[in-house]
């Protein structure tokens, strides 16, 4: 199959709204983290709109992750600029693979940690969150420089889907 040049109107809305409920994602972590440890403590947690939308947000999250890698699958991806470094096309693909392995991992140890109470899980997203937060602000620095240093104008891929 050969590589499309650009990317779906499905695959960059896709890319956005997983962007954005991730984004959210980080802005509820402070009602998951004091209900948690309410619940840590022996207390109950009363319902809240706040903790369900981290909760189903995460939820979202991966189902809508789990469609783009199909969609991927079967309509492929563009690949990177011809004239960059090799080095830099490998360090795309980690971690634009990166970024679906933590998209399904997450919402996965979120939901064990939460409804099954698995105190590792609650480990293990806790300190993947730090890596999805790393991976995101190189992303978006990788972005602007092929932008504006290297002039290759991926950035277009993610706002213009291909003809």
């Amino acid at each position: 199959m050969p590589s499309p040049t650009g990317y779906s109107r499905l695959q960059i809305r896709l890319h956005w709204i997983i962007a954005a409920l991730i984004i959210l994602q980080y802005l509820l972590h402070e009602s998951i983290v004091a209900a948690w440890e309410l619940l840590e403590e022996g207390g109950t947690v009363d319902f809240s709109p706040l903790i369900a939308s981290h909760v189903f947000g995460g939820l979202l999250v991966l189902v809508l992750a789990l469609w783009r890698l199909v969609v991927r699958m079967q309509r492929g991806a563009p690949v990177p600029p011809e004239e960059e470094h090799p080095a830099l096309k490998m360090a795309a693909a980690v971690i634009h693979w990166s970024f679906y392995a933590l998209m399904i991992v997450m919402p996965i140890t979120g939901a064990l940690a939460w409804f099954g109470r698995v105190d590792a899980a609650a480990g293990v997203h806790s300190a993947l969150r730090i890596l999805l937060l790393a991976l995101f602000l190189i992303h978006v620095v990788a972005a602007l420089y092929h932008q504006f240093v290297l002039k290759t104008n991926v950035m277009m891929r993610m706002k213009q889907p291909e003809a």
